[in-house]
């Protein structure tokens, strides 16, 4: 199995290492960046399509930040869709129960999989190996 290239997007530092943690733990992942929010990330995208760069295998997306959240990170991606050249498979992970985000998640063709928190080594692992 290739490693893959992951990208977290999530305001909580607190869950930012653990997420890391985990991820070094899985031994699946070959290399990984955190954004604390939407546009932080969105911005690394745009600028890994105009320069060429990698570009992540798997985005985990919160959905409730600061700056810009998950849902309007995903209408970002939606207008920058015809210029990825490569499957970004999203998973939304959010510690919000509410039936509505979830329903809302599948709205989105972008959008795996919806993962409540906390997140385990399993996870990750099922992630890279569903993908």
């Amino acid at each position: 199995m290739t490693k893959k290239i992951i990208w977290i997007i999530d305001d909580d530092a607190i869950y930012q290492k653990i997420i890391n943690k985990l991820i070094e733990k899985s031994g699946v992942i070959s290399s990984h960046a955190s954004f604390t929010n939407g546009n932080e990330a969105i911005n690394s995208l745009k600028k890994a399509l105009n320069e060429n760069d990698i570009l992540p295998d798997i985005i985990l997306l919160d959905i409730n930040m600061p700056v810009m959240d998950g849902w309007e990170f995903m209408e970002e991606i939606k207008t920058i869709k015809s210029k990825i050249n490569k499957r970004i498979i999203i998973y939304m992970v959010s510690s919000s129960i509410a039936p509505s985000d979830k329903n809302k998640s599948r709205t989105f063709t972008e959008i795996h999989d919806y993962i409540p928190k906390p997140i385990s080594v399993d996870d990750i692992i099922a992630i890279v190996s569903n993908e």
